[in-house]
């Protein structure tokens, strides 16, 4: 009956690194802190230690000693629940352990079980950092002396009050390899602690599923911005490089014939180029926490839809507006959205539809209703690739919670939007 094969033993490269790599002595430099942290403690202990068993001598005593860091342990785990504790852990795993940043909590614990959890990480540090101390203390010493104690033969009569069973030939023999394999094995016990506190970090010191939601809310915050930035920008200056096109290209057909006209397209040229560079300065703030002092409002419909159309039928379009409503009377975030709405528009109709544009603004049923229409021509919904303006638009209204409608019937490109008019957050 076939068996199946037995797993290949590590190879002697990884033992070693396992064993005395970079990471293998980071993690010993982790434990050792852990055991002089709990050095106090231990003091703490041997003096309470002291007067309950009538010893002079506490730390003198191997078994007191080991009383005393026993007694020690649970006061530490009781100063740890201050708050800086999780930080500087967290801190120190992610400088020596080894262990990702994001399996991190990077605050202060606050609820009982995040308390806890750190508690229970600190007195796990503190045990394991204290025997692995202790250890590497008191064994390399002794270690040291059983490699080179053969090599002392003319003290072997004198009175060291060394066991008898050295007195043996193969015991002289076998002294260096014990204490090869001594230092081996203190190696082997500071690498397995090691790794178990690197294992056992993320799930004591790890972030809690209210602390990933805190992040995943922050990033989807961050997200927002970005994409509120890439809409203003693209209505914004997209907008105005469609129109100073138009006006430059419109200016160079009549240059000889219609110098007025040229000077009225240069002059609407710089109005734009200006009025978009003060726009730009405001998206440019959305990045920030709050706007500069000295940095441009974002345009909206009572203060800037009439140079906005201004700017638009000096390009050469010819637009029909009807203002059903008082802009100044809508809140200030329906009249800014509001406002690149239409410039979008706008935008669509000066790069790809004939002329005149038919805009109408009015309020029904506590709603803003933004209605443009215009001849159909290579309008974004026949050009492959495009409506990338379009989509922005959507972005808007569903942001604001109304609704959007595009489209062409009847040889007619349609736009009609409705916004509720009600205060936004």
């Amino acid at each position: 009956m076939p068996t199946s094969p037995s797993p290949a033993p590590a190879p002697p490269g990884r033992a070693t690194a396992f064993l005395f790599g970079g990471r293998a002595r980071r993690r010993w430099i982790h434990l050792v802190l852990g055991g002089a942290l709990a050095v106090p403690y231990v003091l703490v202990g041997s003096v309470i230690l002291g007067p309950l068993t009538g010893a002079d001598d506490v730390l003198g005593d191997f078994y007191l000693q080991l009383g005393a860091f026993a007694v020690g342990l649970p006061i530490a785990a009781v100063t740890s629940l201050f708050p800086p504790t999780r930080p500087l852990e967290s801190g120190a795993v992610r400088a020596l352990c080894g262990v990702e940043a994001g399996a991190l909590a990077d605050g202060p614990a606050r609820t009982r079980a995040e308390r806890g959890r750190t508690a229970l990480w600190f007195t796990l540090h503190l045990g394991l950092g204290g025997i692995v101390s202790g250890m590497s203390l008191a064994l390399p010493p002794f270690a040291a002396a059983l490699v080179v104690l053969p090599l002392v033969a003319p003290l072997w009569g004198s009175p060291l009050d060394l066991p008898g069973v050295l007195d043996h030939p193969w015991a002289r023999v076998l002294c260096p390899v014990a204490g090869l394999a001594m230092l081996a094995a203190l190696a082997a016990c500071a690498a397995a602690a090691g790794a178990l506190l690197a294992r056992c970090a993320p799930a004591l010191l790890g972030p809690t599923p209210e602390d990933r939601l805190a992040a995943a809310e922050a990033r989807a915050a961050d997200l927002a911005v970005r994409n509120r930035l890439a809409r203003e920008l693209h209505d914004s200056v997209g907008h105005a490089l469609s129109a100073v096109t138009l006006q430059a290209g419109a200016a160079r057909r009549v240059l000889d014939s219609d110098p007025e006209f040229v000077r009225e397209a240069l002059a609407a040229i710089e109005e734009t180029t200006r009025r978009t560079v003060g726009e730009l300065d405001a998206v440019l703030g959305v990045l920030r926490d709050g706007d500069a002092p000295g940095t441009a409002p974002a345009p909206t419909l009572a203060t800037d839809l009439d140079g906005l159309l201004r700017r638009t039928r000096a390009a050469g379009q010819v637009v029909t507006a009807t203002v059903g409503t008082d802009p100044a009377a809508l809140p200030p975030l329906v009249s800014r959205e509001a406002y690149r709405i239409v410039q979008e528009g706008l935008s669509n109709a000066l790069r790809h539809a004939g002329e005149p544009v038919t805009l109408r603004i009015t309020t029904t049923g506590g709603r803003l209703e933004i209605t443009m229409e215009n001849p159909l021509g290579a309008g974004p919904a026949a050009r492959p690739g495009g409506g990338h303006g379009l989509r922005g638009v959507a972005d808007r209204v569903r942001l604001l919670g109304g609704t959007a409608r595009a489209g062409a019937a009847g040889g007619t490109w349609r736009l009609h939007v409705r916004l509720p008019v009600r205060e936004h957050a």
